[in-house]
């Protein structure tokens, strides 16, 4: 065991004893809570072994609290702009419904998707998108939701839909040079972005082509006498909304700042102000409902009263609830939104989730873990097995894709020279597994934002999150077949290598 002046360092086995109570209280959370977990259970569960954490560091091991509560900080400055991004988020899902974009695009969408190539379609679209804007959260809070209500009215679960936009959301996310991911892991990693982005394409390819055929094989086999709900769910979003082109104009002005690399942040706000003017323009009733008042233009022009309401319509539309009728019991709470609100659970727990990662950081908890499943790698399969594993501990622990990526990339760059091994194999190691199962990890920022964005349980998405799920074993198969992975000039030699 180490000493220093700041402490001493934990051992491994100790170091796991805050991470299996929350896996244990986590498993107890999720069973008696169900889908309400993120409403409280999930929060207290974090912060308990938050201070366990800082029991076991600071009276038994003498860490100094000020070490710790630094690295705490350092973990919620870090969240900050994902913070605000989720937000807006928020605001974008209540106004884009209320104000009749994403009821267009299901009208639309049932008119051009067939539902024999369906979920194909849906991966492949969504990957696209993801690729052009960068962003997984993007994709997936915007034409995913449209999607979720499309699957829906074709017949299809709501969980097979929400891992065909995740796997394709996280494959164009994976592999755009515009993703803040990609360029984390080959910044932190040292490797130029463009050589981490083609060397990723050897594993992320063939993961993406398998679950493309997945995909394919359930869309051919599913009934299509179950698609006879397009049209009831056509003409009831019809009834209730006023469908029109125009209101496309707001996603292709999104998609243009997008492409002009406008800051995310600017970009979700603008596109929430446009869908806001958008429901005034093309939706007043509903606004003026949600306010309370009678309806419309004629409610504007009618007083204080009818422009209070109507200004109240709004802000809710952005922040609260709203709930449209339309006339259909299972549409109905696919066109129900919670605006920002719905995301202040979501917010409570990345703000929990890191002040965990941050004490298990500031303990030495993690890297004395790391190091302990690092002491006996040799060659590349172990090596590249090892980061794989340590990226989704991290992603589990921290809570946070980002600081997965960056934890996991400083613990492993020196044994990458140390091997002999190019900083591209440890960059694309880490993407394979610490950006892409982050999702797939209920209490993680990723996993619980999308589970509040589709309104689908994490653990209920997971199973269908193919590209996500074989991503990381393909790295391992990959590093075992040994394609492509070379020594470099100063590194020992391959002779063992296996």
């Amino acid at each position: 065991m180490n000493h220093s002046p700041q402490g001493r360092t934990p051992g491994w086995q100790v170091s796991l004893i805050p991470f299996a109570l929350l896996v244990v209280l986590l498993f107890f959370v999720i069973k008696h809570f169900g889908s309400g977990a993120l409403d409280g259970g999930s929060q207290v569960a974090l912060l308990l072994c938050t201070g366990v954490t800082i029991a076991l560091s600071t009276l038994i091991y003498h860490t100094p609290w000020k070490t710790i509560e630094s690295a705490i900080a350092e973990n919620i400055r870090s969240i900050g702009t994902a913070v605000i991004i989720l937000l807006l988020i928020g605001a974008i899902a209540g106004s884009w419904m209320v104000s009749g974009i994403v009821p267009t695009l299901i009208c639309y969408g049932l008119k051009i998707l067939s539902p024999k190539f369906f979920l194909l379609a849906v991966c492949l679209i969504s990957a696209l998108v993801s690729v052009v804007t960068g962003s997984s959260w993007t994709t997936i809070a915007t034409i995913g939701v449209a999607f979720l209500g499309i699957g829906v009215a074709l017949g299809y679960s709501e969980a097979w839909t929400a891992g065909a936009i995740i796997s394709g959301a996280y494959f164009g996310d994976k592999v755009s040079p515009l993703s803040d991911t990609t360029v984390l892991a080959s910044s932190v990693s040292e490797t130029p972005l463009f050589t981490h982005i083609r060397y990723m394409m050897i594993t992320t390819v063939p993961s993406f082509t398998i679950a493309c055929i997945i995909f394919l094989i359930v869309s051919l086999l599913h009934d299509p006498g179950e698609a006879m709900r397009a049209g009831e769910f056509s003409d009831a979003l019809h009834g209730a909304f006023r469908i029109s082109p125009w209101l496309l104009l707001v996603p292709v002005a999104t998609g243009f700042l997008i492409y002009k690399r406008v800051p995310a942040v600017v970009t979700l706000m603008l596109a929430a102000l446009m869908a806001g003017v958008a429901a005034l323009l093309a939706q007043p009733g509903i606004v003026a409902a949600i306010g309370g008042g009678p309806s419309g233009f004629a409610a504007i022009g009618g007083g204080p009263s009818g422009f209070a309401a109507t200004f109240r319509g709004l802000f809710v539309t952005w922040y609260g609830d709203t709930a449209v009728q339309t006339g259909n019991a299972v549409l109905d709470p696919l066109v129900s939104t919670r605006g920002i609100n719905g995301m202040l659970s979501t917010v409570f727990l990345i703000f929990c989730a890191a002040a965990f990662g941050g004490a298990m950081t500031g303990a030495g908890m993690i890297q004395s873990i790391t190091r302990m499943l690092t002491r006996r790698i040799s060659g590349r399969t172990p090596l590249v097995a090892s980061t794989v594993g340590t990226g989704l501990f991290a992603d589990m622990v921290t809570g946070d894709q980002y600081l997965s990526i960056i934890l996991t990339c400083n613990l492993y760059k020196d044994l990458y020279k140390e091997k002999g091994f190019e900083s591209r194999l440890l960059s694309r190691s880490t993407e394979d597994s610490a950006t892409v199962t982050s999702v797939l990890i209920p209490w993680n920022s990723c996993g619980m934002t999308q589970a509040t964005v589709l309104k689908v349980p994490t653990l209920e998405y997971l199973p269908y999150c193919f590209f996500n799920i074989i991503s990381p074993l393909m790295s391992i198969l990959v590093a075992a077949t040994g394609y492509r992975i070379y020594r470099t000039v100063k590194g020992p030699s391959a002779s063992s290598e296996r």
